[in-house]
């Protein structure tokens, strides 16, 4: 019977350590939108805990306070996570090895998880269990320290193009805002280079949103910006300038749209929030005919030239619209977005993803179940 027992808690161990470290290398090292369960299971459960630090009915400003924070602590705490399952496992090994007790166990494996060296093994097994865990701590410490810098690059590169949007099409971001001060300083011809620089911005947002998925929920530093916000008001300059605009057609606004909204859907494969992956023309969009019909008296009143077949017009934006519509929405209620236009301002006030299932019914994202 004890020999059964020290054999449960050796493969129990094992399985601790083998999975806190397959976690460590897919959230850390892996270069591709792989999934961690654990890690996500962390993520969750602080955001549950911030979103009753926010309290029903709060203010946006209240909740952009409380999230500043969520993922530099929701970071922190995976990594005691990762720390406390290899302490356990090590616990369970070392009573395997030995027949020590619980308390025995828990202060051999502190000492060699945190380099103490106040208690040491006599016996090889356990020593070398003891030299094993040390390693992993340090391991996992100082793959953490080399991500945070990779991290706040891509914060970097991230929040400049988020920044630059505010000169552009104002705060909050707009695309008919944009189309209408290029059109007033006479820069409609400088548009191509934007959408040349968001095309990559969208390509460069795509691998590291999925690559370091904490990066999604790094607020911007000023309460009014965010990169879903901003992704939006250029993806719906692109589209009205392609559809509504009467000016010569620049294929690199299609490209930057279709650049935007494969970005879009790769970061929601990844947090498993579903959307129409096959969108036909048509379908509808969450930008109702009355808002694009008063958006185009908007830019008529700036002088803008429109097409004059107003029915094809609605029907090639929506036709746009359609490709990252739901994407664009659901980004924005994930992250609690700041308010912009045809964004943020419809869906959820607020939504958690569920703790251990990575696809979220539809329904939990349209009547916030």
């Amino acid at each position: 019977m004890l020999i059964a027992v020290r054999v449960v808690a050796a493969l129990l161990g094992t399985f601790f350590v083998l999975a806190t470290l397959g976690s460590a290398v897919r959230t850390l090292i892996l270069p591709r939108a792989v999934p961690a369960r654990y890690g996500r299971v962390v993520f969750v459960f602080v955001r549950r805990l911030f979103d009753l630090r926010i309290g029903r009915g709060a203010g946006y400003a209240r909740r952009d306070e409380v999230m500043a924070y969520y993922a530099p602590v929701a970071l922190l705490a995976l990594l005691g996570a990762w720390i406390l399952t290899v302490m356990a496992g090590y616990m369970l090994l070392f009573h395997a090895a030995g027949g020590r007790s619980a308390a025995e166990s828990f202060t051999l494996s502190g000492s060699s998880l945190f380099t103490l060296g106040f208690d040491r093994p006599a016996d090889l097994p356990s020593q070398a269990l003891s030299f094993s865990e040390s390693a992993i701590g340090l391991l996992l410490v100082a793959l953490l320290i080399t991500y945070l810098p990779s991290i706040y690059a891509a914060f970097s590169r991230r929040e400049g193009a988020v920044a630059m949007m505010e000169v552009r099409a104002g705060s909050p971001p707009s695309g008919v805002e944009m189309l209408k001060r290029f059109w007033r300083l006479q820069r409609m011809e400088e548009l191509h280079p934007v959408w040349v620089a968001w095309e990559g911005w969208f390509v460069d947002v795509e691998e590291t949103h999925t690559s370091f998925p904490a990066l999604a929920f790094f607020r911007s530093p000023e309460p009014d910006r965010s990169w879903i916000t901003a992704a939006g008001a250029v993806l719906d300059g692109a589209a009205l300038l392609v559809s509504t605009v009467e000016v010569a057609h620049d294929v690199q606004a299609d490209i930057c749209i279709r650049s935007g909204y494969i970005a879009m859907r790769r970061i929601c494969d990844f947090f498993g929030i579903p959307y129409n992956p096959n969108p036909q023309r048509g379908e509808p969009v969450s930008v109702a005919r009355e808002e694009w019909e008063e958006a185009c008296l908007q830019l008529e009143a700036q002088g803008l030239p429109l097409k004059v077949d107003r029915e094809k017009a609605w029907a090639d934006f929506s036709g746009w619209r359609v490709n990252y519509d739901q994407p664009l929405l659901a980004l924005a209620t994930l992250t609690m977005a700041p308010y912009a236009p045809w964004s943020s301002d419809r869906g959820l006030k607020s939504y958690t993803p569920s703790l251990f299932r990575f696809k979220t019914r539809i329904r939990d994202l349209v009547s916030g179940a």
